[in-house]
Formats: structure tokens, sequence, C-alpha cells
């Protein structure tokens, strides 16, 4: 097999990424909608067509189903003020501001909903070219037409976002991992408090990326709802969600951590923040919470069933070296007791922080979640639809239901 260029695999790449498949769409979208009115139409250049294509195609299915009907009233809206302001007035400063307090009055009135600031924006930009159509009917021709040819569009080939949300949820795991290593590299000899208090505060700005996780993965469990490309997709967005709902309480346990740390550090402001021996298992024992973090993170990404297995045998063992650490902690840290019975309260809290990460991380835990999460959603679901529920008690005793449910609970081990 020839070698294929670097320029042609990059290219290759970049077009299976959802964000160039949106940008190809839309280009796409609206040079059909272009074409199209040319063709229906006798303008000699309906600009609307493509423009109002460009403003309804969405970047997922689901988005385009939920919101194509608003955004379609928004934009109509906005071409047909243009269109009124166009044939009685010209384009001034006094005149902007009047017809962007009127788009946004009648928005409100239209019920645009969260589009009600694309009716003003689509009223603008439609302006500029309301004077090439011959009437106002062609100018509300072209707006259907590419309206029609948007929302069509995206019934073709829709994105899937969930690579890029499964590439910052191990982001954000592989900065937390980060993290808990930095941690375990300051517990050796005198900590100052101007260190400990740093870590904390870079502790406490994980709670931005996870805000930033949390929005990419809105994105992906919108790309997997109606969409025809996805099987089960709502397994992924279970196993996603959960996830990133386990990672969440252990960013909290890490800053909590951080705290604990900054306030042993308070208290030995001259000497070592713990014995030589309680040191070195504390690093070793950080560097195995990382890796079960990452393992963590890594496993409820991995779209190959091979590659989740390799994942979870991986978090099996840092969870069973971390337990062993943490155990022999305990002993030394319990001999040493004496030294400082202040400060007792602030190893037990580290500890119990550290059995807190552990737990949260356990396999059976993981199930457990992912099969509350799924009963939750099937009785959400039978609440909106009691016809389908009762069809559903009425199978529960079958034997197909009972394999079916055994074959959705296996899926998430």
């Amino acid at each position: 097999m020839p070698d294929v260029p670097e320029p042609v695999v990059k290219l290759v790449r970049w077009s299976a990424e959802p964000v160039s498949a949106q940008i190809l769409r839309s280009t796409a979208a609206s040079v059909i909608s272009y074409v199209v009115a040319v063709w229906l139409l006798p303008n000699p250049a309906p600009l609307t067509a493509p423009l109002t294509a460009l403003l309804v195609v969405q970047v997922t299915l689901y988005s385009t189903l939920k919101t194509g009907i608003n955004r379609v009233n928004a934009v109509v809206a906005g071409v047909l003020i243009a269109i009124g302001f166009s044939s009685l007035v010209g384009l001034s400063w006094w005149s902007l501001g009047l017809i962007i307090l009127t788009s946004l009055l009648i928005g409100r009135f239209v019920r645009a909903g969260e589009f009600e600031i694309e009716v003003a924006i689509s009223a603008m930009l439609v302006l500029g070219v309301t004077r090439v159509a011959n009437t106002a009917w062609d100018r509300v021709f072209e707006t259907l037409i590419g309206a029609v040819v948007g929302l069509l569009f995206n019934l073709l080939a829709p994105p899937v976002w969930v690579q890029p949300a499964g590439e910052s949820i191990e982001s954000l795991a592989n900065r937390m991992g980060g993290l808990f290593r930095d941690m375990g590299g300051e517990v050796a000899g005198h900590l100052p408090v101007a260190r400990a208090a740093s870590r904390l505060h870079e502790a406490r700005r994980v709670d931005h990326d996870i805000v930033e996780v949390d929005a990419s993965l809105r994105q992906a469990e919108d790309s997997l709802r109606w969409n025809p490309r996805v099987r089960e997709g709502a397994l992924s967005r279970i196993v996603l969600r959960t996830g990133l709902d386990t990672l969440e309480i252990c960013a909290v346990v890490l800053r909590v951590m951080s705290r604990t740390l900054t306030d042993l550090a308070k208290h030995r402001t001259e000497e070592a923040l713990f014995p030589d021996d309680v040191a070195d298992e504390l690093e070793k024992l950080f560097d195995h919470v990382a890796y079960a973090i990452e393992s963590f993170a890594v496993l409820i990404t991995s779209q190959v069933s091979a590659s989740a297995e390799t994942a979870e045998d991986r978090l099996i063992q840092a969870l069973a070296d971390s337990e062993r650490s943490r155990d022999q902690i305990a002993d030394l840290l319990l001999h040493n007791v004496q030294r400082h019975p202040r400060q007792w309260q602030l190893h037990g809290a580290l500890l119990a922080e550290v059995d807190r990460i552990l737990d949260e991380l356990a396999v059976e835990k993981r199930s457990e979640r992912l099969v509350e999460e799924l009963d939750r959603i099937g009785s959400e679901l039978g609440e909106r639809h009691p016809r389908l529920a009762m069809i559903r008690r009425r199978l529960k005793g079958s034997e197909v239901y009972r394999r079916s449910s055994a074959a959705v609970r296996e899926a998430f081990k």
C-alpha cells in the first residue's frame, strides 16, 4: 500500500471533525438555497435565501428539530420588518435604531423565545439587500426557500460531537491527575503555606474546567438525540454524563484535600509536613489516585470494547494499589499521632477524603449509577407516556423483557 501524503491525511482528519462538517453543511445549504431561489424566482440576486439558510442551519439534528420553528419564525419576522422599512425609509442612524427597537418588540410578540435577538439581527442583515428584490413577496419566498433548505440539510449526515466531549473529559482527568501528582511531590519535607495555598487555588480553578466540559457534553448529548447515525445513543449519553458526575465529585474532594494540606502547613511552619516514611507513602498514594482518575476517564470515553476492558483493568489495579497505600499510611499516622495530637483530625480527614475518591471510582459504584440512571430515565418516560408504561408493565414478567433488561445492564458493566 503506498504511503499517503501528510497533507491528504490532515485533510481527511479535518473533514471527519464535527466542526468541519458543520462548516461544509452551512456552506452547501447556502449555495443550494441560492441556486433554488435563482431557478424559482425572477430576482437577479436572491441573497436572502442563502442568508436565511445560513441562519437556520443548526449544529445538531436535535437542536434543529427542537428550535428550528422558533428560528424560522424569528428570521421570517426580521425579514418582513426589513422589507417594510426598506420600502418606507432609508438606512440611517435613526432608522437603524428604530428597526432594532421594533424587531425586539415584535420578537417578543411572536414568541420567538431564545431567538428574539435574531429578529433584529435578521432585519439588519437583510435590510442591506432588500433593494435588490422586485417585490416584497419575492423576498418572503426567498426566506422560505432558505429556511426549507436549511432545515432539510440538517437531516443529511448530522454530526456527532461525542469525540470532542470525550477528549474534554480526558483532558479534565489529566489535569486533576497532574494536581494529585503535584500534591504528592510536595508532602515531603517542609511545605510553605504560600505554596500550599497556591495549590489550593489551582484545585479551585478545576471548577471552571468542569463548566467547559459540561457544555461540551451537552452538545454531545444533543448530537446523539434523534440521530440516525448513532446506535444506543441513550446509553452513550448516560455513560458520559454519569462519568462526568463522578469526576466532578472527585474534583470537589481534590479541593477539600488541598484545603486539608494547607491547614496542616499552617500548623507546621517550621517542621516537615509529615515524617519521611509517611511522606513516601503519601506520594505513592497520590500517584495511584491520579492514575485511577485518568484510567476512569479513558474507560468512560472508550468506544471500542477491547480498549474499555484494558482501561477497566488499569482502573482496578490502580484502585487496589491506592487502597494498599492508604492502609499503610493509616498505620503510620496512627503510630505518629502522639507527635501532633492537635492535628490528628486533619490526618483523619485526609484519609476520609482518599476513601471518598476511591469509593466514587470503584467499578461497582459506576455500575450502580448507570443502572439507577437508566431506571430513572425509564420512569420519566413512563410518566410522559403512560400508555407505553402500561405496555411495559404487562411485558415485565415475560422472558423477553428479562433478557433485554439483563442485556442492557450487562452493557454498562
